[in-house]
């Protein structure tokens, strides 16, 4: 059975930073020598990005300095930076408003009330605190206090997919359900001190941002949305060493081996083929893709596997640039853009995390 997506809301930070003054402010953390200094902002630059938000960011313009307090510049040559601790102090403090706001766009796109909200999926990788953000959503929005609750956590930048495949087993299973979902994934938290190729890699991708599905069982009116048509899954075998995303002393630290572009083109084509079959569909029969935009070079990688123009993947690029790698809530805000500019169907979502996995939903409006 399909499920219904009735209203989408995708909101960012406040404050916001250009790729070039994020380098620089990173200059202080990272760089112990004239090379490092000098190759650091052209790593930059080969992210993709133009613009993103912090929630650690104090004003838009300025002299760089004023710009945030959260990170001090390095002391020693072993400092790293903010405690662990004091990173989820922060996140706690951000992340339940982040995604209340995501949530009130969503349920006023779909024209629900949250008090007709049945169940709730939260999904974060970036931070954990008890009672979470669900608890806050329930009382800021607020929701039923009935409102049975699922948490998707640490699955990466494919946990919307995650959350979309439980929100459509809710439907499936009690067709009066109105499920929302909310993302929400304060990366920047996690900016790590000192020169590793992985994590400049990271610093220069990782953004924050959230968003938030309402998705409703059969037995609720048609409304204009979107229907999920099917869900898809994979763990590319042997990789369970190129992406990962592991708690440190001093935030979350993140690797990404330099082969995963490689693996995705190698496997990504003949398992998304033999899924698409299911559904009697092709590659060619796609008349849009909403894929998680990684990085670039991802990005380059399904384009090549998928054999796609460059212009079918421009949402994707555009996202990345214009608000960097987001994490889960990222595949929402390309679902966005395609729906709202009314993009050919059938879309495919895609998302690729920790496993190495791949995650798919078909989706159609």
């Amino acid at each position: 059975m399909s499920l219904s997506v009735r209203g989408i809301g995708v909101v960012v930070p406040a404050w916001g930073i250009d790729q070039a003054d994020a380098a620089e402010i990173s200059l202080g953390l990272s760089c112990r020598s004239d090379e490092q200094r000098r190759l650091l902002p052209v790593l930059y630059r080969r992210a993709g990005v133009k613009h993103r938000h912090s929630v650690v960011l104090e004003a838009n313009a300025g002299p760089i300095e004023n710009r945030q307090s959260f990170f001090a510049p390095a002391g020693a040559l072993d400092d790293r930076g903010p405690t662990t601790a004091a990173r989820m102090d922060r996140y706690e403090q951000e992340a339940g408003a982040l995604a209340a706001s995501a949530a009130r766009l969503a349920l006023t796109d779909a024209g629900i009330a949250a008090d007709a909200v049945t169940h709730l999926v939260t999904v974060s990788c970036s931070g954990f605190c008890a009672p979470g953000f669900d608890v806050a959503l329930i009382e800021k929005l607020p929701l039923p206090p009935q409102t049975a609750r699922t948490h998707v956590g640490f699955m990466g930048c494919h946990g919307a997919l995650n959350a979309i495949r439980v929100a459509r087993a809710f439907a499936e299973a009690d067709p009066d359900s109105v499920t929302l979902v909310v993302c929400v994934e304060l990366c920047s938290l996690h900016h790590q001190y000192g020169w590793d190729p992985d994590q400049i890699v990271a610093n220069a991708l990782f953004a924050d941002g959230a968003a938030a599905l309402v998705c409703c069982g059969r037995s609720h009116p048609e409304r204009a949305g979107c229907l999920v048509l099917d869900n898809g899954s994979t763990l590319v075998p042997g990789t369970t060493d190129a992406m990962g995303w592991r708690i440190r002393d001093h935030g979350f630290e993140m690797n990404l081996s330099p082969q995963v572009p490689d693996l995705i083109h190698r496997h990504l084509r003949p398992w998304l083929m033999t899924w698409l079959a299911k559904n009697e569909l092709t590659v060619a029969d796609i008349g849009s893709w909403a894929v998680h935009p990684g990085g670039p070079r991802i990005l380059s990688a399904c384009g090549e596997a998928l054999e796609l123009p460059r212009e079918r993947l421009a949402d994707s690029i555009d996202i990345l640039a214009e608000f960097g790698n987001m994490s889960s809530p990222t595949v929402l805000f390309i679902l966005d853009r395609l729906r709202r500019r009314n993009a050919p169907t059938p879309c495919v979502m895609l998302g690729f995390g920790p496993g190495l996995a791949i995650e798919a939903a078909l989706v159609e409006w």
